[in-house]
């Protein structure tokens, strides 16, 4: 397991609401949704965003999250 692979449910099952298949969609997903999210859940998305965005495409890629409506 890498160190950026240590996401929480409670962060996993986020990112499984932005997934798109792809580093970059998700993050462009998950910014475009903060300006509607409010207090700690904005500043929980924002935490959980910069965790991604600190990770290289290859551990990306070895994420086992898969979008919402597919679990």
């Amino acid at each position: 397991m890498n160190k950026y692979n240590n996401f929480t449910v409670e962060e996993t099952n986020l990112l499984s609401i932005y997934m798109t298949g792809s580093k970059e969609g998700l993050v462009v997903a998950m910014n475009a949704a903060l300006p509607f999210m409010e207090g700690e859940m904005r500043d929980f998305a924002a935490r959980t965003l910069a965790k991604v965005w600190r990770m290289t495409e290859a551990e990306f890629a070895g994420l086992a999250v898969y979008p919402a409506d597919e679990v």
